[in-house]
């Protein structure tokens, strides 16, 4: 039996939450139970493998266990963005042929999301508008956009490029030079799709919300123990992300990242009319290390991410927080200078899990217990295609997005610690100095 050590523990600083209407979180786990299937952990892969296992085994009994409530994970810490089109990548042929991959499972995955916002009317700003991918300097339009765009013609994807004013006037400040709108992209509430999906679940599913699980046992019988009460079960579904070396799989192969958010309050029909540019948008960095995601939401805020750090004690200190809100209120205050004396109401951290080569954690771990971890940094889509895809394998259902899935790569083998905490931590400094123009 292996105790968690370091559970989740989320604070009460996420924005996308604390603007949206107060929800009633399901029950804790407060008996033993004896199910079908676990599904550990209600974030993007979480909630997609429950709601699979519901459709492919109706007459199962599947449990799906969250250490906190949904929306308030890392799941509805993010930015918002549901990509379909990857950017900052190669041109070779099999580069290419990754990219294409990529993008039919992407837009598998958003058609599954899509299905499912308009089947129960889940309000979260669901915004059908594409996104753009920018550049600060003309190195970073030369090394970053230029390759992007030459990837978007060879796959016959469409695109338009906007550059100077022409960028200027779409988002209404001046700190990006050249930009790549793509069109498939979705702009949401996460934390207001997150509760949707988890508040809509097939009847077969029970979900037990403020339920960490303290300690697993995986092999030769699935135990899982909680506060209040125990869990075993037949099958079971990790989708712990980076918890899930404490769960001992995965070990030694997932980088955790820290990355910081704010929202500002919301702005007055005044101050919208001050605001040049689409009335909603959003913008990704050409470098995630060093640059600024941005977005006007639908309901009049700024959003503003940036700060990412490697966190492998899986905490980041809510102290840390108040030189980032300086931070993103000073940029803030540079770039839309019309809208003086708006300020940051909301900011927070969650985390992101990515591995050295991009690869992920999907598969049978050990019988009967499967995982479906690390989605570098693209939940949304590859979170929710690889829960369904995790349920689909699990339950034997022969779907060849399977295969294309396995094809990107298992996250590969990590030094230990300190040895990895040292390396990492110098290439972070080493990307921060290298690409420092595109901050």
């Amino acid at each position: 039996m292996g105790k968690i050590a370091t559970p989740p523990l989320n604070d009460s600083t996420n924005g996308w939450n604390r603007i949206l209407p107060p929800r009633r979180p399901h029950p804790s786990l407060q008996a033993d139970i004896l199910v079908d299937w676990v599904v550990v952990g209600a974030g993007q892969a979480g909630l997609a493998a429950a709601r699979r296992l519901a459709e492919n085994r109706p007459g199962d009994r599947i449990a799906l266990v969250e250490a906190g409530e949904a929306g308030d994970g890392a799941q509805g810490r993010n930015a918002g963005f549901i990509i379909d089109t990857p950017h900052n990548i190669g041109s070779s042929l099999e580069a290419l042929a990754t990219a294409r991959d990529y993008i039919t499972l992407a837009r598998a995955a958003i058609q599954s999301l899509e299905e499912q916002v308009r089947k129960h009317n889940i309000q979260c700003d669901w915004e059908a508008i594409g996104k753009l991918h920018t550049a600060v300097t003309p190195r970073g339009i030369s090394q970053i956009l230029a390759p992007t765009r030459k990837t978007l013609e060879a796959l016959n994807e469409p695109y338009t490029w906007f550059e100077g004013d022409s960028l200027h006037q779409r988002i209404g400040f001046k700190h990006f030079s050249a930009g790549i709108h793509t069109p498939g992209a979705i702009l949401v509430n996460p934390a207001a799709l997150s509760r949707g999906l988890a508040d809509n679940l097939p009847p077969n599913v029970t979900v037990y919300e403020n339920t960490p699980v303290t300690t697993a046992t995986l092999s030769p019988e699935i135990r899982l123990a909680t506060p209040h009460g125990s869990i075993r079960a037949g099958k079971a579904i990790l989708a712990v992300s980076v918890f899930a070396e404490q769960f001992g799989i995965l070990r030694n192969r997932l980088i955790p990242i820290s990355a910081c958010a704010s929202l500002s309050r919301q702005l007055s029909k005044e101050e919208q009319e001050k605001l040049a540019g689409l009335p909603s948008w959003g913008l990704t960095p050409a470098n995630s290390f060093v640059g600024v995601t941005v977005r006007r939401t639908r309901d009049q805020r700024i959003l503003i991410r940036q700060n990412m750090r490697y966190q492998p004690q899986l905490r980041r200190e809510e102290s840390s927080y108040n030189a980032v809100r300086l931070h993103h209120q000073d940029l803030f205050d540079r770039w839309f200078p019309a809208l003086k004396g708006v300020t940051i109401e909301h900011t927070w951290s969650g985390f992101i899990c990515i591995s050295r080569n991009s690869g992920a954690g999907f598969g049978e771990v050990t019988p009967n217990v499967y995982s479906s971890v690390c989605d570098n940094g693209l939940g949304w889509t590859k979170g929710t295609i690889s829960g369904l895809l995790i349920a689909d394998k699990a339950t034997g259902i022969d779907n060849p997005l399977i295969t294309t899935y396995e094809a990107l790569g298992r996250a590969a083998g990590l030094p230990p610690r300190p040895f990895r905490d040292i390396g990492i931590r110098a290439r972070f400094s080493w990307e921060l100095w290298r690409n420092r123009h595109e901050a």
